[in-house]
């Protein structure tokens, strides 16, 4: 058997989690550049998304981030003790208790599937809704994929081993790429090329190449259906609350969907590409960071070391939300250059670039709250407490859909419904930190306000200027669109962050000399004193 690898170092998993994270949003943004060529966002673009609707609802309330963060503390625990043994039974039990939960969630999704379809998205036609239950039906088996891997990523990165769980999603991304240019031709119905892409990407991903991993790390499974081992208690009594912590994105998205179902052809798949743009900050610097930090933070909290968790998690906090105001601000003076260079490919026309970058715009308001969510939420984890973020979660589940149906009423566009997300996403962040600094006393809330003053009125002048000089790049005919977008994002947007950077450096943030000196490859700037 070969020996597992050394566990890593925070700046170590979170600079692995960083990069692998990155390459999957570069993949994922490819993914949606193929699917824009071939299928635009006509008909069968948004019955393809909304297909999604029913295998998403599971993969996020299990395998999206609630099942394996509600278990990486139970593991973990077990593991720093020693206890091994009763670690790999608690993984056993829950590998067999979830797969035959999830196979009844599939067989049932799969015959009641043109009901549920109708459900979430009632505003579709009936035609859509037709072609996006046959979708699902290929795509809900993927669910299988994403929750046995989860979990088995689940115990790599307990024991702070992040590459492999980080690397092997990338299948799904890929085999949706094939699916959508290679297989889709050769079909009668195009659009079902992308979704068994899916269904081979998330089984050979999530599952085929972990179960290999797991053999070479030494993990040990066997059958089991113990649910009532002290361990796995423990999970489930923290699942439920996580599963309304972690997967608000998801919720956000499914609900968005319901509402944009009642608007004109595109308007689904605009929200959706729009939501997956901003969402690759999200994953590049606020998950990436929160997945390596959060062993460290179980770690800390189980020792009793308050004090350094408290730094760790304040630390990670000011410097995901510094970074993720200027990529908001680019993202909004730069919203059309973006989706033009990503998208606006083969049957993906301008027209449906300004309609996308009118919902990207909405969403881009919200990028740094959402790249604080993944840390705030795993603080809260860290700790065993999820009656608070599950509370305040739920309040603004409530808060969405109101303002959601609001916009509805008084018959606003589309885009509305991405302020509205990014109105959430704010003010879920903002009920986090409240209610961390009540359960921690304290959470350096004068570096916090410090950094958002900075970042705030930097951004604002930096994205003036932004927006100021691309006026005096042209669209010249004779050179296609994209490339000019290319250039412009190329030189504005990357000049506009280092400038950002260097303001925020020389006023004395280090969260700016952080990012400065990780990106010219120096030492990382020392951990902050904590104040008395």
């Amino acid at each position: 058997m070969a020996k597992a690898p050394k566990p890593m170092t925070l700046l170590q998993a979170s600079s692995v989690m960083a990069f692998a994270i990155l390459f999957s949003r570069i993949l994922g943004l490819i993914r949606d550049a193929v699917l824009s060529a071939q299928f635009g966002i006509r008909f069968e673009r948004d019955a393809y998304v909304a297909a999604f609707v029913i295998p998403d609802l599971l993969f996020f309330l299990l395998a999206g981030g609630a099942l394996s963060s509600a278990f990486i503390p139970v593991f973990g625990s077990y593991w720093a003790k020693g206890e091994r043994e009763e670690a790999w039974k608690v993984f056993s039990s829950l590998v067999t208790l979830m797969a035959f939960a999830v196979f009844f969630f599939v067989v049932f999704a799969e015959i009641f599937a043109p009901q549920l379809v109708a459900i979430f998205t009632p505003g579709l036609s009936f035609e859509k809704q037709a072609l996006a239950a046959d979708l699902s039906r290929v795509l809900l088996p993927s669910q299988f994929g994403f929750l046995l891997g989860g979990l088995m990523f689940g115990t790599m990165n307990a024991q702070k081993h992040f590459l492999v769980p980080a690397l092997a999603p990338n299948i799904y991304n890929l085999g949706i790429i094939l699916g959508a240019s290679v297989l889709a031709p050769l079909l009668s119905v195009p659009i079902f090329g992308p979704a068994w892409g899916a269904l081979a990407g998330a089984l050979v991903g999530n599952l085929l190449i972990p179960i290999w991993v797991m053999n070479r790390f030494g993990a040990k499974y066997e059958f089991r259906l113990d649910w009532k081992h002290e361990g796995v208690q423990r999970v489930f009594r923290m699942m439920l609350p996580v599963v309304l912590g972690l997967s608000l994105p998801g919720v956000y998205a499914i609900i968005t969907r319901a509402f944009g179902s009642f608007f004109e052809e595109g308007a689904i798949s605009a929200l959706d590409i729009g939501n997956r743009i901003m969402q690759a900050p999200l994953g590049i610097f606020g998950q990436a960071l929160a997945i390596a930090v959060f062993p460290t933070l179980i770690e800390m909290y189980a020792h009793n070391k308050k004090r350094e968790f408290l730094e760790t998690a304040s630390k990670s906090v000011r410097t995901v939300i510094f970074i993720g105001l200027i990529v908001g601000g680019i993202m909004f003076v730069m919203s059309e250059d973006i989706v033009r260079v990503l998208n606006q490919w083969g049957t993906f026309t301008s027209q449906n670039t300004k309609f996308v970058a009118e919902g990207l715009r909405m969403y881009s308001l919200g990028v740094f709250a959402w790249c604080a969510h993944p840390i705030l939420m795993r603080a809260f984890f860290a700790m065993e407490n999820t009656i608070t973020p599950v509370f305040l979660g739920t309040i603004t589940t409530f808060f969405l859909f109101s303002l959601c149906a609001f916009f509805l009423k008084i018959g606003v566009g589309y885009s509305w419904y991405a302020l509205a997300v990014s109105l959430s996403a704010i003010f879920l962040m903002t009920l986090l930190l409240i209610g961390l600094k009540i359960r921690l006393g304290r959470f350096d809330g004068t570096k916090l306000l410090r950094v958002l003053g900075v970042g705030v009125v930097s951004t604002v002048l930096i994205s003036l200027l932004i927006a100021l000089g691309t006026l005096v790049v042209p669209f010249p005919e004779i050179i296609p669109a994209n490339l000019i977008s290319f250039v412009r994002l190329f030189l504005f947007g990357l000049g506009g962050l280092w400038i950002y950077l260097k303001i925020g450096n020389a006023l004395g943030l280090e969260e700016a000399g952080y990012a400065l000196r990780a990106i010219s490859k120096r030492q990382p700037a020392p951990p902050p004193e904590i104040s008395p």
